[in-house]
């Protein structure tokens, strides 16, 4: 049996994550009462629809708050996909995050800490699931096999308050905490 080379482990990766992207979603619409992810920020509920008049012209905007920190965050509603504001996973989608998070044969980055943080924090800003996934994972595969600087550390913990809050909304905490790998990152 032939060892793959650096090159196929590398194209192999890309075509799982690929596999794993969602389609890109059109025009999202909320009503008061839905749950919503703010990217950087995690799951916040829509508690209004305002109005306000801004030089001249008048801009509806979904007010969100953000369960953990109780921020507010009023988004325009003609500007809700440039933000990234999104809808809560479906089971799907949440068991596609899973299988990132159980892939353990990926290439991690040897670049500097600080490169490394920035890329990730790239990776977190976007709001996509599957992206914040990714990081957690690397993160987690790196903490086992060298000590992470304290920047990474809270990152770490960041990226799992953000998933963990989404996949817990997405799929019940029980079946969660039953798949192993899935309980070894998230402490369960």
């Amino acid at each position: 049996m032939t060892r793959p080379s650096p090159k196929e482990k590398v194209l192999r990766e890309r075509s799982q994550r690929e596999r794993l992207r969602p389609p890109p979603m059109g025009p999202v619409e909320f009503k008061v009462g839905d749950s919503a992810v703010y990217p950087g920020h995690g799951v916040g509920q829509v508690v209004a629809i305002e109005t306000k008049e801004i030089m001249g012209s008048r801009c509806d905007f979904y007010v969100v708050r953000i369960r953990d920190t109780g921020l507010k965050v009023m988004v325009p509603k003609n500007n809700v996909s440039s933000v990234g504001l999104r809808p809560i996973i479906s089971r799907d989608e949440a068991n596609k995050v899973i299988e990132i998070l159980k892939m353990t044969d990926v290439k991690i980055d040897n670049q500097t800490w600080n490169r490394r943080y920035r890329e990730y924090m790239e990776k977190i800003k976007t709001g996509s699931v599957y992206e914040i996934a990714e990081v957690l994972r690397d993160l987690f595969l790196l903490k086992v096999d060298k000590e992470l600087s304290y920047g990474e550390r809270n990152m770490l913990e960041s990226a799992r308050k953000l998933l963990m809050k989404e996949l817990t909304l997405a799929v019940d905490q029980d079946e969660l905490s039953q798949q192993q790998e899935v309980r070894a990152i998230f402490g369960l």
